[in-house]
């Protein structure tokens, strides 16, 4: 365990909401109750002003920073933009992350408890939409006593749930930092997150998602993730990390065992990967994103920031990510300048692909940092005191 930096050791905690009367889903659908697994990590100032909320990815959850105890060695999974000193710095600033609804690290999900059966819900969860997830982050933030957050910030999935945050809750929202991210799915994006689900329908444990109380498809999930961990990547990133390599032998086997160094790191990442997520999830969560389109119910985007005048943001790409190309980004940018909104956008150069929002430490804490310092300047946010 490192604590050079670090917010320590930290404690996952839950709300429930929805008891009596149930939450109403997008979908038409309502589900309850609804917990909420949650981190937080630095200290609220007197104002309850200093808060920022991070929303995760896909495969992300509650556990941003620090580690749950003093055996761990792998801290939260965005461990290096927050604590003391950090892009996020946690001297400064109250900072937020909760695992979506959906999810299964905690928040209610299709490996959750149906209260009515008494099973987990498999296929009988409701499907559920990047708008219910932040729907339920309101939900925290209520509970939590905050009624206005300083920043919300993510990437990946995480910057769909920022830019749903201005459309749904802009009067909440001082600071967006939409991150590697889109306004709405494409075909191409629809059509990866297909060929995921498809790999786990074809398992033979999926059992039509009823498949706790028996093996688990985890092959299925295996080759999901997979798939889609290539789209994270990008060839320059490959080639520098692998090229050619062999694993573990000289010379090609010309033979169906696994030759390459890259064959082996997907096949490594996928197993690890069913040690912690459900199969049903990696379903609800993909649907949840391939019906992210920040268009509907508004016309285009310009018309879905025309409340977000207001609010002030960071737009960031990376020039390698194909999976979220800079087109995007500035597609959103385009939108928000034209809907009159305060916008600073950056396309960093970067070889990471998708994956660079997570590996660009240096340059995000710096852009991040110097970002946050002018939100709380202009809306004159007391920072909390040193502790002795």
């Amino acid at each position: 365990m490192d604590l050079n930096n670090s917010v320590g050791i930290v404690k996952r905690q839950y709300f429930t909401f929805a008891q009596d009367e149930a939450m109403p889903l997008d979908s038409g659908e309502t589900l309850g109750p609804v917990t909420v697994a949650y981190e937080t990590y630095g200290r609220l100032n007197p104002e309850r002003s200093n808060a920022i909320l991070i929303v995760h990815a896909l495969s992300g959850d509650a556990h941003v920073a620090g580690y749950h105890s003093a055996a761990e060695t792998n801290p939260g999974w965005w461990d290096d933009c927050i604590g003391p000193g950090k892009a996020f710095d946690t001297d400064k600033y109250f900072v937020i992350c909760s695992n979506v609804i959906g999810g299964c690290q905690g928040s209610t999900g299709p490996s959750s408890v149906n209260p009515g059966t008494g099973k987990p819900y498999g296929l009988s969860f409701p499907v559920i939409t990047v708008g219910d997830m932040v729907r339920a982050q309101a939900q925290l933030m209520d509970h939590l006593g905050i009624d206005k957050l300083m920043a919300v910030a993510g990437g990946s999935m995480g910057g769909m749930q920022v830019l749903q945050w201005t459309v749904d809750y802009p009067e909440r929202v001082m600071a967006a930092l939409p991150i590697a991210t889109t306004a709405r799915h494409s075909p191409m994006l629809i059509a990866f997150s297909e060929v995921g689900r498809q790999a786990i329908y074809a398992d033979p444990n999926w059992n039509a998602g009823d498949y706790y109380d028996g093996p688990r498809p985890n092959t299925g999930l295996a080759l999901a993730r997979m798939i889609g961990h290539i789209t994270y990547l990008s060839e320059q990133s490959m080639q520098s990390k692998f090229g050619r390599r062999l694993q573990k032998r000289e010379h090609f086997g010309f033979e169906f065992d696994t030759d390459f160094a890259i064959e082996s790191y997907l096949q490594y990442n996928g197993r690890r990967f069913t040690d912690r997520f459900d199969a049903n999830s990696y379903l609800y969560i993909t649907k949840a994103m391939d019906y992210f389109d920040l268009c509907n119910g508004h016309g285009s985007l310009v018309k879905a920031f025309a409340n977000s005048g207001e609010i002030t943001y960071l737009v960031i790409s990376f020039t390698s990510d194909w999976l979220y190309p800079t087109y995007h980004a500035k597609e959103m940018v385009g939108a928000l300048t034209t809907a009159g909104a305060d916008v600073t956008f950056t396309d960093l150069e970067s070889t990471w692909g998708h994956d660079a929002f997570l590996l660009e430490v240096d340059t995000m804490t710096g852009l991040i940092g110097d970002f946050l310092e002018r939100v709380s300047a202009e809306h004159g946010i007391r920072l909390p005191q040193p502790t002795p």
